[in-house]
Parts: structure tokens; C-alpha cells; sequence
């Protein structure tokens, strides 16, 4: 069985004749040098300028794409180190928003929500100069991630449109154009980020229609994935087999699997990549328990439509760590292949019935 849109990763001198892609969900802990520039070029008193703060955004990104691959990772990202947050980057982008100061969330947390206080349009380029720095730093593909529409609307004040949903077809339009733009640029393989789905599971219908708007005219050999994390994804599956997307980035390591069950019938007809180290865990899982993890997600699917990354982000570990466990996943990665290409590895996946029975 083949998998073009999957292979299209594979490194040429791939040694197994399995290929389990390894990659990052997107966030990477920041080098501290990095913080320590961003607040010199916020304070007045020190002659930090933009030159001086976007070099330091270049070294560190060239770093963090380097770190992902000395551990060996198949498709690289540069760990968003241009980005502050994952709405506030690119409402700062987006005509028809604005802020007006933090709101609080949590406990002592504080949110820079932004307003939509009119129509939202596309004006200058999010991401496009990032992939193509980043494209510039390596040899090994590049995974762009976006905040998706859904989220962006539903973290977000509407003061402009009826509701969330034609706020977040909206956004599904803008980042219709980005991913346009990156494609041109030369990327084939982009990931929506739609945390806010976990938390409000009725919406999925929303979210499937704001994927048409988004993958319309992109070609079909351009990789698609759905990050969504957190949540009772009993709630929206089997719906989201329904979404235009070629894979589907899911956090299942954090519960022990114990949502493994929802998605063995029906049938996951797509690819899954499957979080296999635990973001929360403040030290590397060893290979060996990744190896099991990994065996997880051959219950689901076969080795064809199986990625392996961490369940989300790890840009809140300490840099040590989310290097370890990035390392020990791609070696638990190439031991699973070699022992899938001896017959070694039979795992029973059952004969569930197909989505539409």
C-alpha cells in the first residue's frame, strides 16, 4: 500500500522500507538569548532596533531548524520563533482587528484578546517570509503550521460580523490566500491549528465548512493537516472524516491512550498523526516507551497513514527536554520501521465498518 502524499517526505536515503514521517506539531522553546533581545528592543533606553531585533529572530530560527534536524526529524519547522501567540500573531496581520489591552484568563494569566471591529481583509503577508527563510536554513522539507479560522474567530471579540461562523468564513477566505501565497513560494505540506474546536465540539460542522474555504483551488498534492488538541474527541469523530484534510494531528499520549477506542470504528480513513511523547511531562519519554506509544496508533491505522510528533507544542518545556524527546522519537521511529520491515511488529487493528454505514 501506498501513500504519495505521505512519501512525497521521504528522505532518498530512507533506510527501511516502512516510513513512519516524523515531525514537530509547531512551538519549540524559545533560546533564552531570544527573550533576553525581545526586551531590549521593547525598552526605550537601549539602542535594540528592529535590524538588531529581526537578526536575532533569523539566528534563532536557523538554530531551532537546525536542532530539529540534528534530531533527526523528516519534516522540519523553524519552532515559530518569530511568533509571539498564536491568535495575537496574526491578528496583528489581519485588517478589522484591533487590541485594547489584555483580558484576564486564568489564575494570574493575562490575554491580549483582540476585537474584530470590522470586516476582515488579507494585507501583507503572514508566513511567507518565514517558510522561505526557513526552506532557505535546510535541505529537509518544511511543515507551515496556521492558526486556523475557527479559533482565531472564537478567541477573538466579534463586534463586526452576525456571528462567529461567518466571522470564521471570513478568516477561511484570508488564510485561503496565505496558503496560495506559501504554495507559490514553494511549500507542500500546511497544518491548521484549531484548538478552540476541543472546546466547543458542537461546532465541528463550522469548522468543516471554514476547510472547504480554506483548501479551494490549492492542488491536491499539497498536504493538508488538522491540529486539534485537548477534549473529548468522542464529540466530533467520526464527523471530521468528513474535513478536506489529508491528516489529522491528535493529542492522545497526555490521556495514556484512553481515547484510543473512539477512533477504531468507524474505519480512519485518513492519516493520523499521532502524538506519541506527552508535551506536559517535563522529561523525555525513553525510546522504548515511545516504541509502545507508536504501536498505539498501528491500532488505528496501518503503517502507510501513520506520522508521529509530539501531542501539540512543546515551547513550554525546558529546551533540553523538548530536544530529547524530539531525539528519542525519531530513534523509537526507525527501531518501529526495521522491526515492521522483518515482520516482527502484527498488530490487530480489527474490521471496523466503513464511516457512511
Amino acid at each position: 500500500m501506498s501513500n504519495e502524499n505521505k512519501n512525497q517526505f521521504r528522505p532518498d536515503d530512507h533506510d527501511n522500507d516502512h516510513f513512519l514521517l516524523t515531525t514537530v506539531v509547531g512551538s519549540y522553546p524559545k533560546p533564552k538569548w531570544l527573550n533576553r533581545a525581545k526586551e531590549l528592543y521593547e525598552d526605550p533606553d537601549h539602542g535594540f532596533d528592529d535590524g538588531d531585533y529581526d537578526e536575532a529572530k533569523d539566528d534563532a530560527a536557523r538554530l531551532i531548524t537546525q536542532e530539529h534536524e540534528r534530531a533527526g526529524l523528516d519534516v522540519v519547522v523553524d519552532g515559530e520563533m518569530r511568533r509571539n501567540e498564536m491568535v495575537e500573531f496574526f491578528a496583528h496581520r489581519i485588517e478589522g482587528y484591533e487590541f485594547n489591552g489584555p483580558v484576564k484568563v486564568w489564575g494570574h494569566n493575562y490575554f491580549d484578546k483582540p476585537s474584530v471591529v470590522s470586516e476582515v481583509e488579507y494585507d501583507e503577508n503572514w508566513l511567507v517570509d518565514e517558510y522561505k527563510f526557513t526552506a532557505s536554513a535546510t535541505d529537509r522539507p518544511v511543515k507551515v503550521p496556521i492558526t486556523g479560522p475557527y479559533t482565531l474567530a472564537s478567541w477573538s471579540f466579534n463586534e463586526a460580523y452576525e456571528d462567529d461562523a461567518e466571522l470564521a468564513y471570513a478568516l477561511a477566505d484570508l488564510v485561503n490566500e496565505e496558503i496560495e501565497k506559501l504554495v507559490d513560494a514553494g511549500a507542500r505540506y500546511i497544518q491548521i491549528d484549531e484548538p478552540a474546536l476541543a472546546t466547543t465540539p458542537d461546532d465541528h460542522a463550522i469548522v468543516g465548512e471554514a476547510l472547504e474555504h480554506i483548501v479551494e483551488d490549492i492542488p491536491e498534492d499539497v498536504r493538508i493537516g488538522l491540529h486539534v488538541c485537548y477534549g473529548d474527541y468522542s464529540r466530533i469523530y467520526p464527523e471530521i472524516l468528513e474535513f478536506p484534510v489529508d491528516e489529522f494531528d491528535l493529542e492522545l499520549a497526555n490521556g495514556d491512550y484512553d481515547q484510543l477506542d473512539v477512533f477504531k470504528d468507524p474505519e480512519f480513513t485518513k492519516d493520523l498523526a499521532l502524538g506519541v511523547t506527552d508535551v506536559h511531562v517535563g522529561e523525555a519519554e525513553s525510546v522504548e516507551q515511545i516504541e509502545q506509544n507508536i504501536l498505539k496508533g498501528l491500532e488505528i491505522v496501518p503503517p502507510e497513514q501513520l506520522v508521529l510528533s509530539p501531542d501539540c507544542g512543546v515551547k513550554l518545556l525546558p529546551r533540553e527536554v523538548a530536544y530529547g524527546k524530539m531525539a528519542n522519537m525519531v530513534e523509537a521511529a526507525r527501531n518501529v520501521e526495521e522491526k515492521l520491515d522483518a515482520g516482527e511488529i502484527d498488530v490487530e487493528r480489527g474490521a471496523p465498518a466503513p464511516a457512511d454505514d
